[in-house]
């Protein structure tokens, strides 16, 4: 009895050690670079060669799509036998999965919904040509390239899997820890899609500060995970070639099985999803934009001027396919491909993540990714400009000084100050605008940057037009724009607001009362901070240094019926600096500007923090220590709304600093963050002209950041050689962001109405709107053609999900909905009226994004 049991024991133990063995842990190779980044010569060569030498081994790549241009051309035979390779795409036998196929790797949560689509429409597209059978199926990235919008771009796009890992680059952020094997990755419209998470268990590296404990498929981390009940776990790391002990490698964990758990299986992403892990995900992650943990350099000369030139960049060139779009409907000419194919290439380059990220880096030829940043901008500035100028030309007809003819890009009426460019000697006279149902307007004639520019109202119709003749006089204004001196003060009015500027304090806004919201007040009088406030930490100096400290000088630059220009002469220590503050008749966003001009590099910014690569304390983390421009408002219960690509958050965080690596808080500002309040009190939103960060706590008013000026990111100086030039507005509101259609204001700033000088005659039609939707109710992203059709993108911001009427003033042969990769989700509900107009019924759910393709479309 006894040798039975023994043997029965000995059996137990076998089994149980059998059982241990044989639970297999799984492992994300691969390649991560490209030839903008880094991308050896031979490396394609190198890579073919190490998949023969190591069956057993797949790789995922994210190679940026123009490397196959250039390996074609410089080294043909590999290129033909990596192709040759990649042929089978299959979920079992295929060893190579292209899991980021967008054009050049951009973080995404810095960028335009709009950027973020195509960066996988042009990147895809051209994969597609050096490999015809890709298959793309899982999106996964070696650095955080991630935003809330992810699910639905996916899987529009045919993706079924995704992971928010990117456990071996860190340096710049990465996802917060949620969930187990599977998740469902909800995005904020409801989307979902099955994703490897950071795993809740997947801590970052003790020691390190760009790495989580999945880098190396660790025993410890491997164990911890069987432990929190992952039964499949997978680790990852997509090689990169800025390190030597990168791409010379291969196989990412070597030979020497001592140092990682065994066994571990190399993978693809599409082969684990499909036949290795649980397959159906056992929990929801409702993920919110502050599931994004980055942190890069905000504030800083070159990441403001970047940030600055990559925004202007991308209004113009959506701007600019609307209008070659009105052009081509209205007058059938040809679409400009290859302009616009060029302008948005450039700027898809221009959002790289290693522009944003080591902008200081050399790239090519001795430039650096900044450089190559205003070199790329710049093209696609062009580009657009040119294409808005054929535009109008077609539009228009031969050009004329009677009048001005002005279009609307976006899918809401407008009434609002146009300004259009004049012949500098219009100064000598008075001028008037008479608009479409005859009556007289008054005009402002104002000077910039060696411009002559005619300010006056005008209402414009959704996505259409509005001609306006023009003629000698002077119309009766409304004199509500008024400033005036009290006791050292000086007061501004509009029709809207009245502001108090204390030069005695550096120009600080003492008042800012809003009339029509029961005049209420802004400034909260009894915070430390001072409302349009400019302040910092120099290190120099070992202090906070105020603009308020010294006296400014205040000067009026504009005075019309129509714009108040006002600009604040002031010193932030020894910096001369300008703040100019804007206030337009019956408009109701504040602009406001700073330019300061530095007399020297000057640190600014957390103090006393040594560098060093591993420490996860660092100088550029606290926000509080650069130098801000403050808002403390007199809001109760204050909470925090910030937009995001095709999203909006409600922030869930006590406050916005961190100075630690492990404890990155979302502080991005996008395009605005809206200070509204959980006690029905009223609003205050902030935009601004460029990405960047934001301050907000219980003992911090909001603030914008400006300028940081020291050791960031691997230790390098980034320093002022340069003024700083910021734009910012603020628009003070009764309710809720949605309630006042921030989104839709956002949009108005980012495309401002298209004038030009024109001859009108007595036949012409003097206004016209060729597409609205009812209500108002979604924002138009984007409007291009391909061939005969016309593909328009929607998204709507707001809450209410009703049906709606889209009214298309042309006809076409088909109309369907349609999935980012072009095929259709269904057929559309339309009529056609008498009228040549066609109404379409649409729903969309909130922050859902829909495309609309019209096919063979014509408007007579």
């Amino acid at each position: 009895m006894k040798k039975q049991s023994l043997v029965i024991f000995l059996c137990c133990l076998l089994s149980t050690q059998f059982s241990a063995v044989a639970q297999e842990a799984y492992f994300i190779d691969g390649y991560h670079g490209g030839v903008y980044g880094h991308y050896p010569l031979g490396q394609t060569d190198f890579i073919t060669k190490m998949l023969k030498k190591h069956p057993d081994w797949d790789i995922n790549l994210e190679v940026e799509p123009e490397t196959w241009d250039v390996v074609k051309l410089r080294d043909p035979a590999a290129y033909e036998a990596f192709q040759k390779l990649f042929e089978d795409q299959s979920v079992s036998t295929g060893r190579i999965e292209y899991v980021n196929p967008t054009y050049a790797q951009s973080y995404l949560f810095a960028t335009s919904g709009e950027s973020n689509i195509r960066q996988f429409s042009y990147g895809m597209a051209l994969l597609r040509e050096h490999f015809p059978s890709a298959v793309f199926t899982t999106y996964s990235s070696e650095e955080p390239c991630f935003t809330s919008s992810l699910p639905y771009i996916l899987k529009s796009f045919g993706f079924k899997y995704a992971s928010t890992k990117n456990p071996n680059t860190m340096w710049g952020g990465y996802t917060r820890a949620f969930g187990g094997e599977l998740v469902n990755w909800i995005g904020p419209d409801g989307t979902a899609i099955t994703t490897v998470p950071r795993y809740a268990n997947e801590d970052l590296q003790p020691g390190s500060t760009w790495q989580s404990i999945a880098w190396y498929n660790s025993k410890d981390y491997i164990r911890k995970s069987f432990d929190a009940g992952i039964q499949h776990p997978v680790g990852m790391t997509i090689q990169d070639a800025a390190w030597s002990h990168g791409w010379a490698k291969g196989p990412w964990l070597g030979q020497d099985t001592t140092k990682f758990y065994t066994p571990t299986r190399y993978t693809t992403w599409r082969d684990y999803f499909a036949n290795y892990s649980i397959g159906t995900p056992d929990e929801d992650w409702h993920f919110s934009q502050e599931d994004v943990l980055t942190s890069l350099v905000w504030g800083s000369e070159v990441m403001n001027t970047l940030a600055q030139e990559v925004r202007g960049a991308e209004n113009t060139i959506v701007q600019a396919e609307k209008m070659a779009a009105f052009a081509s409907l209205v007058e059938n000419t040809p679409w400009p491909e290859k302009l616009i194919d060029e302008g948005w290439i450039k700027l898809l380059l221009s959002q790289h993540h290693d522009c944003w990220i080591v902008p200081y880096n050399n790239l090519q030829g001795g430039r650096t990714w900044a450089d190559h940043v205003t070199e790329w901008t710049g093209v696609t500035h062009q580009n657009s400009q040119v294409v808005i100028d054929r535009s109008l030309r077609a539009l228009n007809g031969k050009s004329g000084q009677n009048a001005v003819r002005l279009f609307n890009t976006l899918a809401v009426d407008r009434d609002e100050i146009a300004r259009v460019k004049v012949p500098s000697n219009w100064v000598r006279s008075s001028w008037e605008v008479i608009d479409p149902q005859g009556k007289a307007h008054p005009t402002q004639l104002v000077k910039e940057d060696g411009n002559t520019w005619l300010l006056f109202r005008a209402h414009v119709p959704s996505f259409g037009y509005s001609t306006y003749t023009i003629r000698e006089g002077k119309a009766t204004a409304n004199d509500a724009l008024s400033y005036r001196q009290e006791k050292g003060k000086y007061v501004l009015e509009s029709d809207l607001y009245r502001l108090v500027i204390n030069p005695e304090k550096g120009g600080v806004i003492e008042s800012l009362i809003a009339k029509k919201l029961n005049n209420k007040e802004y400034v909260d009088a009894s915070s430390s901070w001072h409302f349009n406030e400019l302040k910092g930490y120099f290190g120099e100096q070992s202090t906070f240094i105020s603009s308020a400290d010294q006296p400014a000088r205040i000067r009026v630059v504009e005075h019309g019926p129509l714009m108040l220009q006002l600009a604040i002469d002031g010193m932030i220590g020894e910096h001369p600096f300008t703040q100019t503050i804007w206030l337009q008749q019956n408009e109701e966003k504040i602009n406001m500007g700073v330019f300061i001009d530095w007399q020297r590099n000057e640190a600014i910014g957390e103090a006393g923090i040594p560098f060093s690569a591993e420490n996860p304390r660092k100088a550029f983390y606290d926000d509080r220590y650069k130098l801000l421009v403050c808002f403390p408002a007199a809001i109760s219960d204050q909470q925090i709304y910030k937009d995001a690509p095709f999203d909006v958050t409600k922030s869930q965080l006590e406050n916005t600093y961190f100075n630690r690596w492990d404890e990155i808080k979302h502080n991005i500002l996008l395009n605005w963050v809206d200070l509204g309040s959980n006690s029905k009190d009223n609003s205050l939103a902030l935009f601004t002209d460029h990405t960047t960060s934001y301050v907000h706590g219980s003992d911090h008013p909001l603030a914008l950041t400006l300028q940081y000026s020291g050791r960031g990111l691997w230790g390098r100086d980034y320093t002022i050689t340069g003024p700083t030039d910021i734009s910012y507005s603020l628009l003070p509101h009764a309710g809720q962001w949605d309630d006042d259609r921030i989104w839709t204001r956002s949009e108005r700033t980012n495309e401002p109405l298209v004038a030009t000088l024109v001859d009108a005659g007595a036949d012409d039609v003097a206004q016209q709107s060729y597409f609205s939707i009812e209500d108002h109710a979604y924002e138009l992203v984007s409007m291009e053609m391909k061939g005969a059709d016309l593909y328009i993108r929607l998204f709507n911001a707001q809450s209410d999900e009703a049906n709606k009427q889209i009214t298309f003033g042309g006809k076409a042969d088909k109309i369907a909905w349609v999935e980012l990769s072009g095929e259709v989700s269904e057929q559309a509900k339309y009529a056609t009226a008498e009228d040549h107009a066609t109404a379409i019924t649409a729903h969309i759910p909130r922050f859902g994004i829909r495309t609309l393709k019209l096919s063979n479309v014509k408007i007579e």
